[in-house]
């Protein structure tokens, strides 16, 4: 049986055919090119827009520390915020504290200074700090009257600080006090024990390693710990005892630094504070000046735009640019 018999295709229908892939393959790249450069001024028009909102940014800060300024060009109550865990690096650090009150104290037109209190305390070494500036701003400034205004929490160290104050005061329901000291951690000798885990320590020094939660307390350094934690307590009563003075009503008192806290009422019948009000009641009634003028330590508007924008920039110029990786949404 003879094969089938094919034509061969013709020529003209095979150029038709190439020129109709090259059209094809010319129309894709054209499309990715735009693409990439569509792309590409996404980019630019981005930063631009970044460049602007920076440049605004740098441009009204002094407006705004102007309008500040004018703000405080008549007599006025200056306001400092002591809210948080008083420790280094946080808002409420005595390096922040401290500036604040010495911008309050030396602006000409300031009255007095309230310290706005809502804090469970922190740091010895940090409320010290501030204590001890208070008490020397108060003997620079006779004129200038301090008042600590607790609103819902003034304990341990932020009690401390309160105490420097020439008068305190606080809402009936606030929780004051705590005038003690605490250090706490966990011992896991028995689980490694049940684990079957051994503990090897390698110190130089009998007692480096005595506050190792891994390995047995030891009775001598236990006691030499609590003596410790004693002595910062007396610190912490002298300091609260000289700044509250004869208005304690009784320093006797077995429970007074027991570490205990009270209500804003109960610790007025304790002279641990001088009235119950809030910070515009003093600011009005006792000081005689109401407008308050906020002298705390604020984050610059750079610092603030920077951090709720930049890691989103960095995010979506990594998108942007190719280099967007794995996600769950």
């Amino acid at each position: 049986m003879a094969d089938e018999w094919k034509a061969p295709e013709s020529e003209p229908e095979e150029r038709e055919e190439r020129k109709s892939w090259r059209l094809l393959e010319k129309t894709l790249l054209a499309s990715v090119q735009e693409q990439r450069r569509a792309r590409r001024w996404g980019i630019f028009f981005k930063l631009l827009t970044f460049v602007y909102l920076f440049g605004m940014l740098v441009l009204f800060t002094p407006l705004m520390d102007m309008d500040k300024a004018a703000s405080r060009s008549a007599s006025h109550t200056a306001l400092i915020e002591v809210r948080g865990v008083i420790a280094d690096q946080e808002a409420a650090s005595a390096d922040n504290l401290v500036k604040s009150l010495r911008e309050a104290f030396k602006d000409a037109k300031t009255k007095a200074v309230v310290l706005r209190i809502n804090s469970p305390g922190g740091s010895p070494v940090q409320a010290g700090y501030v204590y001890d500036e208070i008490r020397r701003l108060r003997a620079e400034y006779p004129a200038i009257k301090l008042y600590a205004v607790i609103t819902d929490l003034g304990a341990s160290g932020a009690y401390y600080i309160a105490s420097a104050a020439d008068e305190i005061y606080a809402d009936k329901a606030s929780l004051v006090g705590s005038i003690g000291v605490t250090a706490a951690g966990y011992g896991f000798v028995g689980s490694m024990e049940k684990l079957g885990v051994e503990r090897r320590t390698y110190t130089a020094g009998e007692h480096k390693a005595f506050l190792d939660p891994f390995s047995p307390e030891k009775p001598d350094e236990r006691a030499f710990w609590q003596g410790v934690l004693n002595t910062t307590h007396q610190q912490f009563i002298a300091m609260v005892k000289q700044g509250r003075g004869d208005r304690l009503k009784d320093k006797e008192h077995p429970e007074l630094f027991s570490g205990l806290i009270w209500s804003g009422e109960q610790a007025k019948a304790l002279g641990l504070v001088d009235g119950l009000g809030s910070a515009s009641y003093v600011a009005r009634e006792i000081v005689g000046e109401k407008e308050l003028v906020d002298f705390t330590v604020q984050e610059s508007p750079f610092d603030r735009f920077s951090k709720r924008i930049g890691a989103s920039v960095a995010e979506h110029l990594a998108m942007y640019m190719g280099f967007q990786g794995p996600s769950l949404r």
